[in-house]
């Protein structure tokens, strides 16, 4: 009676919050207000993210550059081939992108039994895959090549890749995956191809080895094939039981987010959802690890936190809230909105989609860009002349950062940038007044 009287008491110590102070401590929270530099950040920073499904586009070109000062893919590429860091596909998205996890290999057996499962892909080919890998262990191509009867290379390599997003098989490096994001296409567009030469000439094109010598482009294999190919499970030493599962994973969702609400756990796709964890964190508030309590305003009442972290989003809210506007992709963990939080209104769909970035100012939703669509969706807060110009500003970081090749807006909110619309007309008029130039399918940011 007395410990359940002191946990209460601990509960409503703490004020909450509004929703833009916990979008700054979330920030904060992954290292993007103050990125540090080095080996030692990546781990910090894998640290937080393991077991996140991030898309694969977006880890090195926002992600992980966001964190990590001076990023550079050897860093990743040196804890990959050492054998120390495992990335497991979770989910495909179109042709050439899709959703990864990376883990430190000690923690593959307690978080892989935690996730929803993915569609188990079918047919001869896949399962000739699986019994190569399962007899042979570890494979490069020419070895898979060689085991696999009555396929083409272009029908092995989209097999290979669907196996990847499944999460059955992965590779001792990013180069193929590289590979893939860069247009040697896994094949997965291949498996229906027409009948004009052209296509089969392209297609062609996608799978064949570059710099090969002679007669070994069987082994040496398309770009999208290079490296040592896996079972995932082949790389678990023992499974964990499903209570050791939840508790890993309980623990991994309070490292990643600091203050975590149920929102949070529904978005990381956790199998059993929020009840899945919920047991599992009661627990942990009745030892005294975590902290339960009414933190976040406006968000479920069932919030967990680590001790330390309540400290930090408390202090979040004497941050100056005219901070620097933060470029985040979409689908970032650190970006809330979508996910822990809902967008702010508009007429709008914002979405946490691949491509996509969300302009954050002192934890205010700004605006939200596709990148591959031109499109622009604007909240009420865009409209503020301030906002707009540091909106404008933060956009042209994302061509000098390399993130972008320019920035052109087709469309606003949904509608043509060119249509006579009250509201289209107020936000272009707002972004001819701050370095865009009409052009003659949108408006174009100037240098």
């Amino acid at each position: 009676m007395v410990r359940r009287r002191s946990l209460a008491k601990l509960r409503k110590e703490v004020e909450p919050v509004d929703q833009q102070t916990f979008a700054r401590f979330l920030a904060e929270w992954h290292g993007v207000s103050a990125p540090t530099h080095g080996a030692d950040a990546l781990v910090e920073t894998l640290t937080v993210l393991a077991g996140s499904a991030l898309v694969a586009s977006t880890l090195e070109t926002d992600i992980l550059p966001m964190r990590v000062r001076g990023y550079r893919s050897t860093l990743l590429d040196d804890l990959c081939t050492s054998g120390e860091v495992v990335w497991v596909g979770a989910g495909s998205l179109g042709g050439n992108d899709g959703r990864i996890r990376l883990f430190f290999a000690d923690q593959l057996a307690a978080f892989l039994p935690a996730f929803e499962q993915l569609d188990t892909p079918v047919g001869g080919v896949h399962d000739q895959i699986r019994a190569a890998l399962g007899e042979r262990g570890a494979c490069f191509w020419g070895q898979l090549r060689s085991a696999v009867r009555g396929a083409t290379d272009t029908e092995l390599l989209a097999a290979l890749w669907d196996l990847v997003w499944a999460g059955e098989v992965t590779n001792d490096s990013l180069t193929p995956l590289r590979a893939v994001l860069h247009g040697a296409r896994s094949g997965k567009s291949a498996r229906s191809l027409p009948a004009a030469s052209s296509a089969r000439r392209q297609a062609a094109r996608l799978v064949r080895p570059r710099h090969v010598r002679g007669g070994s482009s069987g082994r040496v294999g398309p770009p999208a094939a290079q490296g040592r190919w896996s079972l995932v499970s082949q790389l678990v030493e023992r499974p964990s039981s499903a209570t050791e599962a939840l508790h890993a994973i309980a623990m991994q969702l309070l490292e990643r987010h600091g203050v975590l609400t149920r929102e949070a756990v529904l978005a990381e796709h956790v199998r059993g959802g929020f009840a899945g964890v919920y047991g599992v964190l009661k627990a942990l508030e009745e030892r005294g690890t975590v902290r339960r309590g009414y933190f976040v305003d406006g968000l479920g009442a069932a919030q967990f936190a680590v001790p330390g972290a309540v400290d930090r989003l408390r202090a979040c809210k004497e941050i100056d809230s005219t901070l620097s506007v933060e470029v985040l992709a979409a689908t970032d963990p650190a970006q809330p909105y979508g996910a822990t939080l809902d967008w702010p209104a508009t007429t709008g769909r914002p979405s946490r989609s691949a491509g996509a970035v969300v302009l954050i100012g002192g934890g205010e939703a700004l605006a939200w860009y596709d990148v591959r669509s031109h499109h622009l969706v604007t909240f009420a807060a865009s409209l503020e002349p301030h906002n707009c110009s540091a909106i404008v500003d933060a956009l042209g970081t994302l061509v000098k950062d390399g993130r972008a090749k320019n920035i052109e807006v087709r469309k606003i909110n949904g509608a043509g940038v060119h249509d006579a619309t009250p509201e289209t007309m107020q936000v272009a008029a707002l972004l001819e007044q701050h370095r865009f130039a009409r052009g003659y399918r949108g408006l174009v940011l100037r240098d």
